[in-house]
């Protein structure tokens, strides 16, 4: 029964809808008749002879207040408005419109009868969009104490957000951790550290970790059976120690270098010594992948070190060997870092032999792969390129595929042309960024825009060419042409993640929403008849009566302007215009 009742409602439900999506033409004439048949018993024309009456009865004064208060209140709301769109990106009141009134009216009903032959799409497309607004660690992210502190004494403005750096503290933790450092009173000390959000309780927590490991302990093994001689040794260097003051204490370059060599050190001791014993059970396991992590970090900063010093070819064979070594670890995306590496050296022909690799259907794409490859291509062309002779014999295979490959880069990152033009001026990366989002469009362009500089041509026909993108997916959140939609996600978390003296890039651009234009409008024209109603209340309450009169009075289809005007002089007491006496009958 109840199954039953529940069918019906739906029905009955359903059928309203109908009624009401297509047959409110009908509703609204039923209406209309129904108000002319029952005009005589509801009394509508004495009712509007006496609304008449006393709106014929109000001063000026009363027509100022209610103009200045409906000015009054549409501003606050345009104000509202204004300031919810640009938070939110959206408007306040069609928002509500279209999460409360849409159910009502049956929008959200259409497509019920789909749900559980879409739920594995659905699934899938959620999933592909949490995917692409996930926030992924900067590969080519600057040193704190070297680089980041550096433009914080210049300049005095903050490099980096709260967010990012409370996502870095959390990628230490998950990289430098593990459940068995309370046994070990050096790496209990920086498990701490990790946590600490002041920069110098860190640095004094990872000295305070190194002191530890300066103490002598006797190893109660003897050397030789039955003997009394001791073996003393030295606790292992903690490795995480060194990284941490690396970052954030080292003031330049060349010194976070020694700093890493030393934890090289300590961490490559600590990775012998996990891996022999990594198959005795969980907890040693869990110590091994910890000091892999630890491992491939520091030789991974050891190369970026070496590139900043100039030292390139060191730096690609440094990382040409990390990758060897540890194949499956692509969290670090060490493959960028080495692009980077080699188009400063100029290597083009291994930089298509790494983008051949990587640049493949099946694994994430980046904007240091897609930008890459089209800058590649661009090579190819770009001395050669002028539009205008292209306009007249057309695009050679050679250019086309340049062209091509431009607007594939474009349509993954629409923010980095913009930087690559220097039309907006580039900031420091953060720490993290998020992939098709502007964060990562200044990450790619602070280290490649020399890249780009060097090859001839190549921003000329970036110039050219960049914008033809934007014509071939005119709705980029509906549909992508080769990559998925544009995720809607980008602007907050780009704003999470870049300073607030950075002017985030927005795409696609927001139009105003209607609802913002129609309060501004609303707003001045209440605010131009309060005006002119405290200027002018006489001539303004004669104009009000008469268009009272005209809508109320049962003749007013005998009015016209001129009968206007003409009450108007008359309640003013206008004199007529005085004769001409230069011209006699």
């Amino acid at each position: 029964m109840a199954e039953a009742g529940t069918g019906f409602l739906e029905q009955l439900k359903s059928c309203i809808v109908w009624s009401w999506t297509y047959l409110w033409t009908v509703w609204f004439f039923i209406v209309l008749f129904l108000v002319y048949i029952l005009r005589v018993p509801l009394k509508i024309n004495d009712n509007l002879s006496t609304v008449s009456m006393f709106l014929n009865t109000l001063t000026p004064k009363f027509y100022v207040a209610l103009t200045g208060t409906s000015s009054l209140i549409s501003g606050l709301i345009l104000i509202f408005e204004w300031w919810y769109f640009r938070k939110y990106g959206t408007s306040f009141i069609e928002q509500v419109s279209v999460s409360h009134l849409r159910p009502l009216l049956g929008g959200v009903d259409n497509n019920s009868s789909n749900n559980s032959n879409s739920s594995n799409g659905d699934s899938d497309s959620n999933r592909q969009s949490v995917s692409e607004c996930k926030v992924w660690r900067n590969p080519l992210n600057l040193f704190r104490g070297a680089e980041y502190n550096r433009y914080t004494w210049v300049t005095g403005r903050e490099p980096l957000t709260y967010y990012d750096m409370n996502l870095s503290a959390q990628d230490h933790q998950t990289f430098f951790t593990c459940d068995s450092d309370h046994l070990r009173p050096a790496d209990a000390i920086m498990q701490k550290a990790w946590r600490e959000r002041n920069p110098q309780a860190r640095i004094s927590a990872a000295h305070e970790a190194l002191e530890i490991n300066e103490i002598r302990s006797r190893v109660e093994v003897p050397l030789i059976a039955s003997s009394t001689i001791w073996e003393i040794k030295l606790l292992p260097k903690c490795a995480t120690a060194y990284i941490l003051l690396a970052e954030e204490e080292a003031t330049t370059i060349a010194e976070a270098e020694k700093l890493f060599k030393q934890a090289l050190k300590a961490g490559d001791g600590c990775y012998r010594r996990s891996q022999q014993l990594q198959h005795h059970g969980s907890q040693y396991e869990a110590q091994h992948r910890r000091d892999t992590n630890v491992l491939v970090y520091i030789k991974r900063r050891l190369a970026m070190c070496a590139r900043r010093l100039g030292r390139t070819r060191e730096a690609v064979k440094m990382m040409r060997d990390l990758m060897k070594e540890f194949p499956l670890l692509s969290m670090f995306n060490i493959h960028e870092n080495l692009l980077e590496a080699l188009l400063e050296l100029q290597a083009y022909a291994d930089v298509q032999a790494v983008l051949a690799k990587y640049d493949d259907i099946s694994l994430p794409k980046s904007a240091t792969i897609c930008y890459t490859a089209a800058l590649l291509k661009a090579r190819a062309v770009s001395d050669k390129f002028s539009p205008e002779a292209a306009s007249r014999r057309g695009l050679s295979t050679a250019e086309m595929n340049a062209v091509e490959a431009i607007h594939r880069a474009v349509e993954f990152n629409p923010h980095v042309p913009k930087y690559l033009l220097e039309m907006k001026s580039l900031i420091l990366p953060p720490e993290h960024i998020l992939k098709r989002g502007d964060s990562e469009a200044i990450a790619y362009a602070f280290f490649h825009l020399a890249h780009w500089k060097r090859v001839e041509g190549a921003l000329n026909l970036l110039h050219c060419t960049w914008e033809g993108t934007f014509r071939m997916i005119p709705y980029p959140l509906e549909k992508g042409h080769l990559f998925y939609p544009y995720p809607i996600c980008t602007e907050t978390a780009d704003r999470e993640l870049l300073p607030s003296f950075h002017e985030v890039s927005v795409y696609p651009k927001k139009e105003l929403p209607f609802f913002i234009l129609f309060t501004a409008g609303l707003c001045s024209f209440t605010a131009m008849l309060a005006l002119l109603t405290h200027q002018f209340p006489e001539l303004m309450g004669v104009f009000a009566k008469a268009m009272i009169d005209i809508f109320c009075s049962a003749e007013f289809r005998d009015w016209n302007c001129k009968s206007i005007f003409m009450r108007v002089e008359d309640e003013l007491e206008i004199p007529p215009a005085p004769q001409s006496h230069h011209f006699q009958n």
